[in-house]
């Protein structure tokens, strides 16, 4: 498990952009579980549907991917301090179920497929409930910056 204080140390992001808020489960090499929780603070909703909020979905893309990185940097056991960056590359087989409302609790899931020439490619699904919310394939590259 990890707090989002040992998650700043793997993903350069921060706020209004940091989209993991605890990792509950990882296992390097195989997957990841991490949950964001969606209020009705976030910065996005106040241009988004403001009537009817609506948490936009390169956000919920952005949220997998970043949870991929965290997986990804755990594996090989190094982060943006040792002067890598992991970048979201693209999304093959890209699905939106249902929208993402303040209040919900998104699971992040993102599994290894494979890994070649530092190009990865991640299996990764958000959740609500239960519920699908999207899922897709992406492609993550590691870049010395």
């Amino acid at each position: 498990m990890m707090d989002v204080k040992e998650i700043r140390k793997y993903l350069p992001h921060r706020y209004p952009f940091l989209l993991v808020d605890r990792v509950l489960a990882l296992e390097p090499g195989e997957s990841i579980t991490a949950i964001k929780n969606v209020t009705v603070n976030e910065p996005f909703f106040n241009g988004h549907f403001p009537d009817h909020p609506v948490m936009p979905g390169v956000l919920i893309v952005e949220a997998m991917a970043q949870a991929a990185g965290i997986l990804g940097f755990k594996t090989m056991n190094k982060g943006p301090e040792d002067g890598s960056i992991y970048y979201f590359v693209g999304a093959d087989n890209l699905r939106f179920k249902r929208p993402v409302v303040p209040g919900d609790q998104l699971q992040l899931e993102a599994k290894v497929i494979s890994e070649r020439r530092g190009i990865w490619k991640f299996d990764v699904r958000a959740s609500v409930d239960g519920d699908t919310v999207s899922s897709a394939t992406i492609l993550c590259a590691d870049r010395k910056v």
